[in-house]
């Protein structure tokens, strides 16, 4: 989840087990578990892999997301109340004091701030009332973040004003503007892929898997 390895990069069960001072047979065991949560992919006779990139996959879940975002806009905007407008402040005052890049290690996202992040987002859509486009949101974005790792070096990640973005969230958000929150969310998420095809990750597309 840290974009350690690249998109089809494999896995070898040996360096990992050395890495993790473990044995091959519970790192087997762990590959194992997350082929089940799509985040490894197995192959017949090959081993462990990483996902390989699929732009169009990401097309997809991001249209998704924010049509079930926006849906959950208008519903929290119409439904929120004292409660549910402090829980997103205080989830934004979070989320604006952590760094969102790591000391010594600007290629890569703060671990902590992803969380925040997450929490903002859902905390948004938890004002609709309704546990199930809340969970339905959260395993949308988990479903991105990977593609988020990857770009993160990139220029346009690195200069993209996010922190002005979750501002104008917020302001939409406590005005009770269900529209122009879900035309913000949209433009959120849509600049994210905007950022994933400009870091040229598309070039892996059609690269073998690496041995």
């Amino acid at each position: 989840m840290h974009g350690q390895w690249p998109p089809g990069q494999r896995l070898q069960p040996a360096d990992l087990a050395q890495a993790y001072d473990t044995s091959t047979t519970v790192i087997r065991e762990a590959l194992s578990f997350l082929v089940g949560d799509g985040l490894v992919v197995a192959r017949a006779n090959h081993g462990f892999f990483v996902p390989q990139l699929d732009l169009q996959e990401l097309r997809d879940i991001t249209e998704l997301r924010c049509r079930t975002e926006d849906l959950g806009a208008q519903l929290a905007t119409a439904r929120g109340d004292v409660e549910w407008e402090v829980q997103i402040s205080a989830a934004h005052h979070r989320l604006a004091k952590l760094p969102r890049r790591l000391d010594g290690s600007p290629n890569r996202i703060n671990p902590e701030w992803m969380q925040a992040h997450h929490a903002f987002h859902l905390a948004i859509i938890a004002g609709s009332g309704s546990p199930q486009i809340t969970q339905l949101a959260s395993n949308l974005a988990h479903a991105t973040e990977l593609y988020r790792r990857w770009a993160a070096p990139s220029s346009g990640a690195i200069h993209r004003n996010v922190e002005e973005e979750h501002k104008a969230l917020l302001d939409a958000a406590l005005s009770h503007d269900g529209v122009r929150l879900g035309s913000l969310l949209r433009a959120h998420y849509e600049a994210t892929v905007d950022v994933v095809l400009k870091a040229g990750l598309q070039d892996n597309l059609n690269a073998p898997p690496t041995a």
